[in-house]
């Protein structure tokens, strides 16, 4: 089972306004980026997942934490996409946690994170 975030985001305007729209969105699977990505972009991987289980029966719903990480070459340009990707997604997913913000050394790109929980029915 796959958390919908890609079918969110992408018929969202702002995230799409900001990422690109159809095939050219730029939010990836976790490794899926390609190398020389334009920028912004985002990945998504997931944490951990777990079947609402019952004593009779199959689960009907699970439960996914992803993190979310978006890269981009201004602090302004990750922090916009962010909050249009939170904004996509949080009438379906709770956001659970913000998570760390930073520019890395070497590719001196910025980066910020958060974590998502979603109930996904089956």
């Amino acid at each position: 089972m796959t958390p919908p975030i890609f079918q969110v985001c992408s018929q969202d305007a702002g995230v799409t306004a900001l990422l690109g729209a159809g095939a050219d969105l730029r939010l990836y699977s976790f490794g899926e980026a390609p190398d020389s990505v334009t920028k912004p972009y985002a990945v998504w991987q997931l944490v951990n997942g777990t079947p609402e289980n019952y004593l009779a029966g199959r689960p009907d719903v699970d439960g996914f934490t992803l993190q979310v990480d978006v890269y981009g070459s201004t602090s302004t340009s990750v922090r916009q996409v962010r909050d249009a990707i939170r904004d996509a997604v949080e009438l379906r997913a709770n956001v659970t946690r913000w998570g760390v913000e930073g520019r890395d050394p070497t590719t001196k790109n910025y980066r910020t994170s958060f974590d998502v929980d979603w109930i996904v029915r089956r």
